[in-house]
């Protein structure tokens, strides 16, 4: 009795495509959308006209008057300081975001009416309008300055490419392109990519340093540990070996004798790229004809170098490459004043490193390392305390007495660290037994379990950056973070674990619970001054607020940030309006959904979301047609300066924002000639339905709002006519 099941594609031998418009949202949806639909209860949400409050779920309330039918429509349930109340329809989403600031636990709660929201954005818009006109200015004059523009011969690049040994993955290719416009381009490169741990961002930097010195300029390559400068060394070794190119190092692994060989070259121009720690920004490095700086992971570096590199950044152009996210929201705001590529697609065949929190246990820790050099892997066993790391190691050597151990710390001296990493990269050694000196770069393919002593002590950032140094090859890689009791650990603990275990997919870092992460980038990219405002009205609020400032500032207009982000229409149409729990019932899902509705800005978004409705969960049922026409309506109407529209059986009332741009004159004449609509008070109309027709149901209300709508566009002013008016059919 075998069925046989036919695919829509199978019979048509083509899939059917739906036409998407071209993408025009610029903030990164999945961001956005992440924002409420992972909401707890309990967690802190930012409402821009009343402050902090904590998220408690959503409610269905009533909203209908005793004598009319019961219309039902769902609320956001908000709670502030001293137990005030606040429900938000899902209409007005779009004013909620969550609140991302340091520890949400301590979110700062703000009391209802009392003025303090007011301070607090105050204050906030002030420093953000100085940050938008410092960025400017730094913007201005990079842009006036005139930067090298390379030239190099398209068939050698090629030839330096296929050299590459894996495919380029979207984001790379980008990324590379990107860079190489930069460096062509005549305007000084400074040149931010992002990209999570392993991702191939040096790939970007090679094929950048490539680009600078058949140009005929010296590169300088800046890494924060003298590890990583030594591998960077090896690897740019490696690409380079079939070019006639000199590469030099200079690091503290070096005798004085080789390093004033070295520095002698750079100074006549003999070396063509110089990879080191900081020493490359001391006094006595001369460069001939430096073009290119390449600077790996510029957080780590102190205050003084950092000054060094703003002032190569007047001359030279600049790539910085980093692991710690820089939230794309911030990265919209700073368009065009920093350029930004993010890297955050995974190479192919890279598997998702498994995770797991275990209690520690000899038990655990011989399974686990057994388990990865009976395949012939290396482990990493993270110990990171110097004192009583030797008693590991013995406590490690009976347990395993199969494993090759050596330790790593930063209190050895360099040679010896070298020569123990040495052992470990060429697989003399199978267990290296260290602290987190291996939190940045080295890179080990062939290591792919990492143990971590007391996981619970180290931050989200940092348990992140650790993992990355295993799973960097097509082998699938192991986590095992390591706590006394699970029981006994701190919330924050907890939460950090439970992120960290939740984050499998690759280039997880990008969207993560990282929020201490984004607001260390935020507070990477912006100075650390900023740390305080973000934390006060949150991250989301602020980075619009900036983006706004970016923009005023820049059409030459003094940016008015506490006028509301955007006035739009409340629409009641006298009738349930939600989406039913029966037809779309994950709470999480509905919230989300409501949310992206609420941030539709144009009428191609809003027609995608109704077929995205009907395709996931099938035809809308009447509140939910309700509830996509009050979107509809409240697109339509907000050219119109329209506040609010209350539509019920009997009337149709609009209520007017205070400067509507319509010409009173006209709709004095509209009144006159029209006996079913009145004037209501000073900003209101009344619309009473005509003789022949009434307003029983929710499709006559709807169509007596567009009659009334069609009347009041012929009195929009001239300026806002010159608006797109919508299309009025439903």
């Amino acid at each position: 009795h075998g069925v046989l099941i036919i695919t829509e594609s199978e019979l048509f031998t083509q899939t059917a495509r739906q036409r998407r418009g071209k993408e025009t949202s610029n903030t990164d949806p999945d961001m956005l959308f992440k924002d409420l639909s992972e909401l707890k209860v309990g967690d802190p949400v930012v409402h821009v006209e009343h402050g902090i409050g904590r998220y408690q779920g959503l409610v269905l309330l009533n909203i209908a008057t005793s004598k009319e039918a019961p219309a039902f429509e769902e609320f956001l349930h908000l709670v502030y300081a001293q137990g005030a109340t606040l429900y938000v329809p899902v209409q007005q989403l779009h004013q909620v975001t969550r609140y991302a600031g340091a520890d949400p636990d301590s979110a700062p709660l703000h009391q209802l009416g009392s003025g303090q929201w007011d301070k607090a954005k105050r204050k906030a818009a002030q420093q953000i309008r100085d940050t938008a006109a410092e960025l400017l200015n730094l913007y201005a004059a990079r842009a006036v300055r005139k930067g090298h523009a390379f030239e190099f011969s398209a068939h050698d690049y090629a030839a330096f490419a296929e050299s590459f040994g894996f495919e380029e993955t979207p984001d790379q290719a980008n990324a590379i392109a990107a860079v190489i416009g930069d460096m062509t381009s005549g305007n000084p490169m400074d040149r931010l990519v992002c990209g999570d741990v392993g991702f191939g961002k040096t790939e970007v930097a090679l094929r950048a340093s490539f680009v600078a010195v058949m140009g005929g300029k010296q590169v300088a390559i800046l890494a924060p540990t003298t590890l990583l400068a030594e591998q960077h060394a090896a690897t740019w070794k490696d690409r380079f070996a079939a070019w006639p190119v000199r590469i030099v190092e200079l690091s503290r692994f070096k005798t004085t004798k080789e390093i004033n060989a070295a520095l002698a070259s750079i100074a006549s121009g003999e070396a063509d790229i110089v990879i080191g720690t900081h020493k490359l920004l001391s006094k006595e490095t001369k460069f001939e004809r430096l073009g290119l700086v390449i600077v790996d992971e510029e957080h780590r570096f102190g205050v003084r170098q950092k000054d060094a590199l703003k002032a190569m950044r007047a001359e030279v152009d600049i790539l910085t490459l980093t692991a710690t996210p820089i939230p794309r929201t911030l990265g919209m705001a700073l368009e065009g004043l920093r350029e930004f590529s993010v890297i955050a697609t995974a190479p192919q065949k890279r598997l998702a490193i498994k995770t797991f929190v275990r209690r520690e246990g000899d038990g655990v820790i011989r399974e686990a390392v057994l388990r990865e050099i009976k395949r012939g892997g290396q482990v990493y066993f993270l110990h990171n305390e110097v004192e009583t790391i030797q008693n590991r190691k013995q406590a490690l050597q009976t347990l395993l007495p199969e494993a090759r151990i050596a330790v790593a710390h930063g209190q050895m001296n360099e040679r010896e660290l070298e020569s123990v990493m040495r052992d470990f990269v060429t697989q003399r050694s199978n267990l290296l037994l260290c602290t987190t000196i291996i939190e940045t770069g080295i890179d080990v393919p062939t290591a792919n379990t990492i143990i971590m002593h007391r996981a619970d002590k180290f931050g989200l950032a940092q348990l992140h950056q650790l993992r990355g140094r295993v799973g960097r090859s097509h082998h699938q890689a192991y986590a095992y973070l390591l706590v006394p009791d699970p029981e006994a650990l701190s919330k924050q603990a907890h939460l950090r674990l439970d992120a960290i275990q939740a984050m499998e997919e690759l280039g997880s870092g990008f969207y993560l619970a990282m929020h201490d992460l984004e607001i260390r980038g935020a507070g990477e990219v912006l100075g650390d001054k900023q740390s305080g405002d973000i934390h006060e009205i949150g991250f989301q609020l602020y980075t619009e607020m900036l983006n706004r400032a970016v923009k005023s500032l820049r059409s030459g207009k003094e940016p008015d940030l506490l006028s509301p982000m955007q006035a739009t229409t409340d629409v009641s149409l006298g009738a349930p309006a939600l989406l039913p729990a029966d037809y779309c019932p994950d709470v999480h899902e509905r919230l989300s959904l409501y949310k992206r509705f609420a941030s539709c800005e144009d009428f191609t978004d809003l027609s995608f979301l109704r077929e995205e409705l009907i395709d996931r969960f099938g035809n809308l049922p009447d509140a939910a047609k309700a509830f996509y026409e009050t979107h509809r309506l409240r697109l339509e109407m907000s050219l119109l300066g329209i506040k609010k529209i209350d539509a019920s059986t009997t009337a149709i009332q609009l209520q007017f924002i205070p400067q509507p741009p319509l010409d009173p004159v006209k709709i004095i004449r509209i009144v006159q000639s029209n006996p079913a609509i009145h004037l209501n008070g000073q900003d209101r109309i009344k619309y009473l339905p005509p003789k022949d027709a009434s307003f029983e149901k929710l499709e006559q209300r709807i169509e007596g709002i567009r009659q009334l709508m069609k009347l009041l566009s012929s009195a929009l002013v001239a300026s806002a006519q010159a608006l797109p008016t919508p299309a009025l059919s439903a």
